[in-house]
C-alpha cells in the first residue's frame, strides 16, 4: 500500500511545519489538537452506542449502565491509542469502535433479541447456547456478554493476522485500483447514519458543516496575529499559524454545542422529539453515576464464547482489519508520509487486537479500530501530531475512570453527530477519488472493476437488510458469519477489488504501477529506495530504546513480521528492478497531494527532504 510518497515539498502545510520534530508542538497547541480529536472520537462513540444499544433485548438493568458502558469504551480506546502510537503503526491514529464493528454487533444483537430458540422461519430449533446460560438468554446482560465475547474473539483473530504477517502481505498487493473504490465506499457507507442524525435538526447540522467548510477552505490561509504559539523547547514564539484551518472542526463543534445549550436553556424547541427521547433517557442516567470507578475485567460478568460469538467475532476481525489497513494508508497519504511498510501494518493490527481483547474483557460491545474520521480530520485541518493524539488518549483513560464525566458526552446534540460524519467522511470519499489519477481510468478493465465493486457494495447490504431470511444455510453461526460480512460495504469492495485487480490481466500503466517502476530504474530524487527506507524507519520505526531491547527477538517467529528487515522485505529489495512496483507513486514533477499545491502553480523538482522538512506529526522517540 502506498501512503503517498515522492511528494512535492513546496506544498507543505504551514500548520504541519509548525510541529516539526525540531520544534515540538507547544503544550497549548498539543492540548487544543488533542481536544479536537477527542471531540470527534466522543461523537463517534456516542453514535456507536446510540445505534447498537436499542438492538439489545430488554432495557438496561439500571439507568446509569449506559454511561458506565461508554466510560469503559473510552478507557479501552485510550489504552489502544497509546499502544498504536507507541508500539503499533506509529501513525497519529485514534482508536474507536468503528462502523465495521457496529454492523456485525447489530447482526448478533438483533438475532439475540428475536430469541435464541427460534430461527427466522419461526420453527423451533435446538438451542446453541451453553446450558448454564440458557436460562438468561435474551436478557440485556447476557446479550451484552455474548457481544463482548465476539469482540474478544475478534481481538484474538486480529492478533493472529498481525503476528503471522498476513496483513503486511495483503497491504503490499493493494494498488490504486483497490484503494480508490475502497476509500470511496468507506466514506459513502456512512451516509445513512449521517442523514439519520442530521434529521434531528438540519439547521444545526448545516451550521456546523458551513462553519467547518468556511474555516478549512475559504479562510484556510487566515492567520490570527494573537495566536502565536510558544515553542515547547525555548522561550521564543513561533509565527502565527492558520488557526481557523487548524481548528476547523473543534471551533464549529464547540460553537454549535454552545448555541444548542443556549436554546435548551431558553426552552426553545429545536430538536426532533422522536429521536431526542432516546438520548434523553440515556443522558438522565448521568446524574446517578459515580465520579470514580476504575473498570476491571469481569465486573459485569465474563464474555460468553458461543458458536454465534465465534462466527461474528471472525467477521469483525476481517472487516475491521481491512478498514484499519485502509486507514493506515489514508493517514499516511494525508500526512505526506512514505509508503506503509509491511511490518508497521502488522504491528498496527496486533495492537488493535490487544485493544479489542481489553475491550472484550471489560464487557464493552465494540472493539478498537483505527478511526477513519479522525484521520480525515488531519487532512481537513492539515495539522497532525502524534503527541497530541497521545494526549487525547490519556484524557480518554481519565474519562474512562469517571462515568460521571463520561456521561456528559451523551449530552452532545444528535445533529452535531450528523454534521461531524458529513464533514469527516467526505474527505475519505475525496481521497478515494484522487487515487483514480494514477491508473488508466479509461481502460475497460478498470471501468468494470470500479463500477462492479462499488455497485455490489451498495446493492448486497441493501438487499440483505430488507430480506435477511434469504440467507439461511441451516446453521445459525454460519448465517451470522455471512450476514456480518456481506452487510459491510467495505468488505465487499475490498474483497472484490483485491480479487479482480490481482486476477484480471492488465498492463502496469493500466493498474497505476508504471510510474513507480520508472522512478526506481532512474534511481532519482526523494523516491530512491534507500532514502525512502530511511524516512520510513523514522516515521514507522519503533523507538530506539525498544529496538535495542528487541534486537534478538525480531529474528524469531512470529516477531520477525513485526520488525523491519524480515526475509519478505529483503526479497522485495532484491527484486525491485524486475518485480511489479508499489502503487500510487508519480513521476518527478507530478503532484501527489490531496492538500493544496504551491500558489505559484509551478511544481518543484523532486529532491531529498531535509530534516526540517520531515513529516510534522513525527515526534522523536
Amino acid at each position: 500500500m502506498n501512503g503517498g510518497h515522492c511528494r512535492v515539498l513546496g506544498a507543505r502545510s504551514p500548520a504541519l511545519a509548525s510541529c516539526s520534530p525540531q520544534k515540538m508542538c507547544s503544550w497549548m497547541l498539543s492540548c487544543c489538537l488533542a481536544l479536537q480529536h477527542l471531540a470527534v472520537q466522543a461523537s463517534l462513540l456516542c453514535i456507536f452506542h446510540l445505534l447498537l444499544l436499542p438492538t439489545l433485548p430488554e432495557e438496561p438493568p439500571h439507568a446509569q449502565a449506559t454511561s458506565e458502558l461508554l466510560a469503559r469504551s473510552l478507557f479501552a480506546c485510550g489504552i489502544s491509542t497509546v499502544l498504536q502510537t507507541t508500539l503499533g503503526s506509529r501513525l497519529p491514529l485514534v482508536q474507536i469502535p468503528s462502523f465495521e464493528y457496529l454492523v456485525p454487533a447489530m447482526v448478533l444483537s438483533s438475532h439475540l433479541s428475536l430469541g435464541a430458540s427460534m430461527d427466522r422461519n419461526g420453527t423451533a430449533v435446538a438451542s446453541t447456547c451453553p446450558t448454564p446460560h440458557c436460562a438468561v438468554a435474551g436478557s440485556w446482560t447476557a446479550s451484552l456478554q455474548e457481544v463482548s465475547g465476539a469482540v474478544l474473539i475478534s481481538g484474538l483473530v486480529q492478533l493472529a493476522l498481525g503476528m503471522s504477517g498476513v496483513g503486511g502481505w495483503a497491504a503490499r498487493r493493494c494498488g490504486p485500483m483497490v484503494l480508490a473504490p475502497s476509500f470511496s465506499i468507506i466514506g459513502l457507507s456512512a451516509y445513512k447514519e449521517a442523514a439519520f442524525f442530521c434529521s434531528t435538526n438540519w439547521a444545526v447540522a448545516l451550521l456546523l458543516m458551513f462553519l467547518a467548510v468556511t474555516f478549512s477552505q475559504h479562510l484556510g490561509s487566515c492567520r490570527l496575529p494573537f495566536c502565536a504559539w510558544p515553542q515547547a523547547r525555548g522561550g521564543s514564539a513561533e509565527p502565527s499559524v492558520p488557526t481557523l484551518r487548524t481548528f476547523s472542526v473543534l471551533l464549529p463543534f464547540a460553537g454549535v454545542c454552545i448555541v444548542c445549550a443556549i436554546l435548551s436553556h431558553l426552552r426553545i424547541p429545536w430538536e426532533s422529539l422522536d429521536l431526542a427521547v432516546a438520548q434523553l433517557s440515556w443522558a438522565n442516567g448521568t446524574f446517578h453515576t459515580p465520579w470514580l470507578r476504575i473498570p476491571y475485567a469481569g465486573e459485569w460478568g465474563w464474555p460468553l464464547l458461543t458458536p454465534r460469538a465465534l462466527a461474528v467475532g471472525i467477521a469483525m476481525a476481517i472487516v475491521c482489519s481491512m478498514n484499519s489497513m485502509g486507514c493506515y494508508v489514508l493517514c499516511g497519504r494525508l500526512l505526506r508520509a512514505s509508503r506503509l511498510p509491511p511490518h508497521a501494518c502488522n504491528r498496527g493490527l496486533c495492537t488493535e487486537g490487544l485493544g479489542s481483547l481489553l475491550a472484550g474483557l471489560l464487557g464493552t460491545p465494540g472493539g478498537t479500530a483505527a478511526s477513519i474520521a479522525n484521520a480525515c480530520v488531519t487532512g481537513l485541518t492539515q495539522a497532525g501530531s502524534r503527541f497530541s493524539v497521545q494526549v487525547s488518549a490519556l484524557v480518554c483513560v481519565v474519562l474512562g475512570m469517571s462515568p460521571r464525566l463520561a456521561g456528559l458526552l451523551t449530552r452532545i446534540p444528535l445533529a452535531v453527530h450528523g454534521g461531524v460524519l458529513c464533514v469527516t467522511y467526505a474527505v475519505a470519499v475525496g481521497t478515494g477519488i484522487s487515487y483514480f489519477q494514477y491508473a488508466d481510468i479509461d481502460s475497460g478493465r478498470n471501468i468494470f472493476i470500479v463500477g462492479f465493486t462499488m455497485f455490489m457494495a451498495l446493492l448486497v447490504p441493501r438487499w440483505l437488510s430488507t430480506a435477511p431470511a434469504h440467507l439461511a444455510t441451516g446453521w445459525v453461526p454460519l448465517d451470522l458469519l455471512f450476514l456480518s460480512l456481506l452487510m459491510v460495504p467495505v468488505f465487499l469492495t475490498g474483497f472484490l477489488s483485491f480479487f479482480l485487480e490481482n486476477t484480471v490481466s492488465g498492463t502496469l500503466e493500466e493498474r497505476g504501477l508504471l510510474s513507480d517502476m520508472v522512478l526506481r530504474k532512474a534511481g532519482a530524487g526523494a523516491c530512491h529506495p534507500c532514502g525512502e527506507r530511511d524516512e520510513a524507519s523514522q516515521v514507522y520505526g519503533l523507538p530506539a530504546g525498544l529496538r535495542r531491547l528487541l534486537a534478538s527477538s525480531c529474528k524469531a517467529f512470529p516477531c520477525c513480521f513485526l520488525c523491519p528487515g524480515t526475509e519478505e522485505e529483503k526479497e522485495e529489495e532484491e527484486e525491485e528492478g524486475g518485480r511489479a512496483p508499489e502503487e500510487g507513486t508519480t513521476a518527478p514533477g507530478e503532484g501527489m497531494h490531496l492538500l493544496p499545491k504551491p500558489s505559484s502553480g509551478e511544481l518543484q523538482p523532486s529532491r531529498r527532504p531535509s530534516e526540517m522538512e520531515m513529516s510534522a506529526w513525527h515526534a522523536t522517540a
